[in-house]
């Protein structure tokens, strides 16, 4: 049995599988833009003995973002009589507080397809006025005829009791294959964002099920394989989990990102850690304390963001759980320019696969981080274990048109460098957390170039490169647990509450391995919450004891005033076998590699590098010096010392 995991990245298209031997295998395809799902099929049809596919994909966030060729699906809105425009009202937020012509974000149902029903549920959760049948049915052939392929139920006051919206979802049903009911997909209070998040999930799911089916359909097309997908929150689902919850999948490849992170950390005995990855297109930056990853209860996709911060107002907000992540433009493939005043600037753009950097020989005129790595001599002349070859000639004619070429490349990976902290702040110092008490986790293509200079910018002191550096977020697939999640809104009793919830997913499972338990708690009277990890068992006493440290690490302050639980929510974990990694082995050659010219920190040498499989277990260097792996270069600038560590990561501490 081969279970493979799937990255699709801006660049490249990530695989990580175990062969019959119990080895990790890896490589890597440059990405389809239009067809993604053309790079997975060429890379499965690579390996033996597939029967299992797990998979991160974009394709969600892609189609908010406009991205999709085909666009979005025509979609409907039923909602309680004179609510049709509370998308359209929202929360008033301006995302651009100073700009005149600014437009909000459209809707993504527009008004003509949004239907009032007449019925009504009181905030205690009594029905006062049942769903009247007939006009459901009316509505139905209404939006039948005008070409509506999804419906989204949003009635006030469900997430209490949702018997309303059930009676209109059986009479949906009978005409549409894609009814969303906010009741099962945000059974939380806050009627703007509910509604938004059941539109979301009902604009997604044609699009999110015709995709995953092609993919499921081409994967067995000869042989039975299986398809399962990474979640947002960090965790594997199944294809018809994600097809009933498309918005299930918005965060799905940063999130393997972090979870390799918590989980390797566990293996080494690395309580407090920050998953540091650079690809193609972005650095992403993620806090893991005592092995578990930070989660937050909502996001806004398909908005704008401003140097790593989703910019609130700007896109849609879908309260679901997501892995606390922060995200910059600072990957390998963005786009070095000057800007209208002639100052020069890295992003936001990138470059993608096509035709992506210069050096890589597909067309690229614009200059990116990777040719400055190339120009610098930090990268060598071939990736992907030499198979790879990279053309430094144009990159310099480039670089020319900006000025000297060797400077321009130095001083933009510098900026690119304080960028790509500026996701760790995000996660670290943002949150009341201090990052140089952390270890930093450098992986993705670029992520060892990046890390000692963002290290040395916010004080980290020591830095961790796993093994398998550029496929670290595809091996996070194969890491993760099975991972559902159940959800409970103002709850009388939270150990009650709780059980319940605890109860469902066993029903619904048949086997649990494990639970973890999250509230969203706040102080009476405060606009939002925080979400805070629980005991198993817990009383109000718990609840108050972790909200209150939270509050305190994020805010600086706590108050005296009484709390309130919003939401309980409840994962429950099936564990999987967790691949297993080499032990360094004891290696005769001691002497480097080679050298090659490089220019770093405003200073031309001559580097000495080593090859990563050379190193045995009692390795250990002073900088400067380069370590080339198949997929990317760890970088060890003078000050650094590097060792291996007992599951072959290099360790980089300053000397």
């Amino acid at each position: 049995m081969t279970t493979v995991g799937v990255d699709v990245g801006g660049t490249f298209t990530d695989f990580v599988f175990i062969d019959d031997s119990g080895s990790v295998r890896t490589f890597k395809l440059l990405t389809s833009v239009t067809s993604p799902e053309r790079s997975i099929l060429e890379g499965v049809s690579k390996i033996e003995g597939v029967d299992q596919v797990i998979h991160a994909s974009t394709v969600a966030t892609n189609a908010l973002r406009g991205q999709e060729n085909l666009g979005l699906p025509k979609a409907a809105l039923l909602c309680t009589k004179g609510f049709r425009d509370v998308i359209e009202i929202g929360r008033q937020n301006r995302a651009k507080l100073y700009d005149l012509s600014f437009n909000k974000p459209r809707p993504l149902i527009p008004r003509g397809l949004r239907i009032e029903i007449d019925e009504r549920t009181s905030s205690q959760g009594t029905v006062l006025k049942r769903v009247d049948e007939e006009e459901v049915t009316k509505a139905s052939h209404l939006l039948s005829s005008q070409g509506v392929e999804s419906v989204a139920i949003a009635f006030l006051n469900s997430y209490l009791n949702q018997e309303n919206e059930l009676i209109a979802r059986s009479i949906l049903q009978r005409h549409f294959r894609y009814v969303t009911t906010s009741s099962e997909v945000a059974p939380e209070p806050r009627e703007y964002e509910r509604t938004s998040t059941a539109v979301v999930n009902a604009v997604l799911m044609p699009l999110v099920s015709s995709y995953l089916e092609r993919l499921k359909s081409a994967l067995s097309a000869g042989s039975r394989r299986d398809l399962y997908v990474m979640s947002s929150s960090g965790g594997l689902v199944d294809v018809e989990e994600v097809k009933e919850r498309p918005i299930h999948l918005i965060e799905s490849g940063p999130a393997a990102g972090a979870v390799a992170t918590a989980e390797f950390a566990r293996m080494i005995g690395e309580g407090a850690v920050i998953g540091f990855d650079v690809g193609g297109t972005t650095a992403k930056g993620s806090s893991v304390f005592n092995f578990e990853i930070e989660i937050t209860g909502e996001y806004e996709v398909g908005g704008e963001a401003h140097h790593g911060r989703v910019v609130k107002g700007s896109g849609y907000p879908v309260r679901s759980t997501f892995v606390d992540l922060a995200e910059v433009s600072a990957g390998g493939g963005t786009i070095i320019k000057r800007d209208e005043a002639g100052a020069l600037r890295v992003g936001p753009l990138g470059a993608g696969s096509d035709p992506g950097p210069i050096c890589y020989g597909r067309g690229g005129t614009v200059p990116t981080v990777t040719d400055a790595n190339l120009l610098t001599g930090i990268i060598p002349d071939a990736l992907l274990g030499g198979e790879m070859a990279l053309y430094k000639g144009p990159v310099v004619e480039a670089f020319k048109k900006l000025g000297d070429p060797y400077e321009i490349a130095e001083e933009a990976l510098r900026l690119a460098y304080l960028e790509a902290a500026r996701s760790i702040r995000l996660v670290t110092v943002e949150r009341g957390l201090d990052p140089s008490e952390f270890s930093l986790f450098a992986f993705g293509g670029a992520g060892p170039q990046f890390a000692p200079f963002v290290a040395e910018e916010l004080g980290i002191k020591k830095i961790i490169v796993p093994p398998y550096p550029g496929v670290f977020s595809a091996l996070g697939l194969l890491m993760a647990d099975w991972k559902f999640e159940s959800r409970l809104s103002v709850p009388r009793d939270v150990e009650e509450g709780f059980r319940r919830l605890e109860e469902s997913l066993e029903r619904r499972l048949g086997r649990v391995d494990a639970f973890l338990r999250y509230a969203d708690v706040r102080y009476v009277g405060q606009g939002w919450e925080l979400v805070v990890p629980l005991p198993r068992p817990c009383n109000m006493e718990d609840v108050k004891k972790a909200f209150e440290s939270k509050h305190l690490s994020v805010y600086g302050i706590k108050l005296e005033r009484e709390i309130e639980l919003v939401t309980l929510r409840v994962f429950g974990i099936i564990r999987r076998e967790r691949p297993h990694f080499p032990r360094p082995g004891d290696s005769i050659r001691t002497e480097p590699s080679g050298r090659r010219n490089a220019f770093l920190m405003g200073e031309r040498m001559n580097v000495r590098y080593f090859r990563r499989l050379d190193l045995s277990a009692s390795f250990r260097d002073e900088g400067p010096l380069f370590i080339d792996d198949y997929d990317t270069t760890i970088v060890v600038p003078a000050g650094w010392v590097v060792r291996v560590g007992r599951l072959s990561e290099l360790i980089l501490e300053r000397s």
